[in-house]
């Protein structure tokens, strides 16, 4: 009997122990934020740990959402943090997360890490307004010593799982913690009201993930929660593409509709923050879907013109060649008969992708990425040249001297307008001084007369645009405008010099028809075939260089309606 109550105690006392350890805190616990699906199996993250750990819930206390201790934990209101990140990420390659605090109204951080609180400021108060500051200031207690005296100071220098505070030179401005959590690992650091940093991908399963962070700051005993936040990000094996597309005539470059016989300029961005293929050799495969074939480029832009109306499938197809460290060759494999070599990634959670290694000519290896692109293309008839082909001073009476008027005959290429849009500039086309938009029906040609009154002599700049639905285009020309005044009496001298020609024109043939003696004229049989044999050839040389019915612009026949 005395010897079994020892043992009796000795159970007891390792089933207690065996409780308190099963009822221990860990990272998991705190960081999931009610995940469903925690991570059962997963690959190492260089710089993680386990979430598995113990979390030191008395230095760090943990606060379920609702808590009314989340209303007291700050003053002036509630701190709300913003979780942000740069993928999706190539895997291999590095994707970056930042994390801001959004302070309440009124509240900023200082040069050294103090939030400064004015607790009486508005919106756009008085500059003469005094106000009442209030500053969070949680570094005093190191004033006074240096890094090596505080570190015994086991509440303010230690993370959740115990480690020590990295001694950054700027250590007491970090007045708070950040500790981040993804894949079943966590990663903590210190920081002030924003915290930045990188994960590498390559021991992260494709697909879409979740990563959380939980905010402390420093306490007088301890550390006290004042945000979370979380975010997904996106793990994939085929690069990231995006292509933008412009032409010079196009409307709206945003609706996937172009015009018929204008170059399209095609503009490929790579999303590769982390510059992981900076070193690739990059291919683009273009297939534009209207017949012309497959067209291959090494630079990231290319342009396309389409000749033919209807829809049109893009396709788009880049490739990467990543220069790799090599496998180990191992000792029991049989001898390579080929120069690759191909293998599924040992992660049981990784996708089924299967990632090819090459040998490289200068004795590296490589590895092969893919990304894709596509898109449906409208081709349509539109507007592709204006041309302003003739300008006009109109006359006025002398009650409307003080506007000049200008008639602007245009005409264009392409489809026929709806409306049309002038735009009056200095003479540097930069300053524009007014503009004039108005609708107009263009039932058989492209061709119209655009009356504009410019209020002041002198020179200008005009823009005239023609448009429709889907598209537009300008011409530009300089003009020299005259006031009224200047324009009447630059007429009446052009007047008085016309009339004075044809008074002197009529004098002179009186005078030649008065004076003139008339000898008649005989001439020789030999003569009279020279005569008409030269009448005959300058018949011939009049007819083709003055035939009788010569057309003029047919675009100039009947004069256009006036805009």
């Amino acid at each position: 009997m005395g010897a079994a109550r020892p043992l009796a105690l000795l159970l007891l006392l390792l089933l207690a122990q065996g409780l308190l350890c099963a009822a221990a805190t860990r990272f998991q616990d705190v960081l999931n934020h009610g995940s469903t699906s925690p991570v059962t199996s997963y690959k190492k993250l260089q710089g993680w740990s386990s979430d598995q750990n113990k979390w030191d819930e008395k230095l760090y206390p943990f606060w379920e959402d609702g808590d009314p201790r989340w209303k007291d934990c700050w003053k002036g209101g509630r701190v709300t943090a913003k979780l942000d990140s740069d993928s999706p990420a190539l895997v291999g390659s590095n994707v970056s997360f930042v994390v801001t605090l959004q302070f309440p109204k009124c509240q900023t951080e200082d040069n050294d890490g103090n939030i400064v609180y004015r607790s009486n400021c508005t919106r756009d108060p008085p500059a003469s307004m005094d106000q009442q500051v209030y500053v969070y200031n949680w570094t005093e207690w190191t004033d006074s010593c240096g890094w090596e005296n505080c570190a015994s100071n086991h509440s303010h220098n230690v993370f959740p799982d115990g480690h020590p505070f990295p001694h950054h030179p700027g250590w007491r401005r970090r007045n708070f913690v950040y500790v981040f959590h993804t894949f079943g690992q966590y990663y903590e650091t210190t920081g002030r009201s924003s915290a930045k940093f990188s994960v590498n991908t390559a021991n992260i399963t494709l697909g879409e993930h979740g990563m959380a962070v939980s905010i402390y700051r420093r306490g007088h005993s301890g550390f006290v929660p004042v945000a979370r936040a979380k975010t997904t990000y996106f793990v994939t094996d085929k690069i990231p593409v995006i292509v933008s597309m412009f032409q010079k005539h196009d409307r709206n470059i945003s609706d996937s509709i172009f015009i018929k016989d204008s170059p399209i300029t095609f503009d490929v961005k790579i999303h590769d923050p982390s510059y992981y293929l900076n070193n690739s050799a990059i291919s683009y495969k273009w297939n534009f879907g209207d017949g012309s074939g497959l067209f291959v480029a090494s630079g990231s832009s290319t342009s396309h013109t389409y000749t033919l109306q209807g829809n049109f499938t893009l396709n788009l197809t880049v490739q990467a060649i990543i220069p790799v460290p090599c496998r180990p060759v191992t000792p029991t494999a049989p001898p390579p008969t080929s120069a690759v070599t191909t293998g599924p990634s040992s992660d049981s959670d990784s996708s089924p992708t299967v990632e090819s290694v090459e040998d490289n000519p200068d004795g590296g290896c490589h590895i092969y990425r893919n990304g894709y692109y596509g898109s449906s293309i409208d081709v349509v008839e539109g507007i592709l040249e204006v041309n302003i082909i003739q300008m006009t001073s109109i006359q006025m009476t002398e009650s409307q001297a003080e506007n000049s008027l200008v008639d602007f005959v245009v005409t264009c290429q392409g489809s026929l307008p709806t409306d049309v849009c002038t735009v009056v500039s200095d003479p540097t086309c930069q300053v524009s001084k007014s503009m004039v938009c108005d609708p107009i029906v263009v039932t058989d040609e492209c061709l119209l007369t655009i009356r504009r009154a410019f209020e002041e002599p002198g020179t200008y700049c005009i823009n005239i645009t023609l448009g429709d639905d889907t598209s537009q285009a300008l011409a530009s020309a300089l003009i020299s405008v005259n006031g009224g005044a200047s324009s009447g009496t630059t007429e009446g001298v052009f007047i008085f010099l016309g009339l004075l020609a044809v008074f002197a024109t009529i004098g002179a043939f009186v005078l030649y028809k008065r004076y003139k003696q008339y000898k008649p004229i005989e001439r020789s049989a030999e003569q009279t075939q020279k005569q008409e044999g030269f009448t005959a050839y300058f018949s011939t040389f009049k007819a083709i260089f003055f035939p009788n019915s010569t057309e003029r612009n047919p675009l100039l026949k009947s004069k256009p309606g006036i805009v």
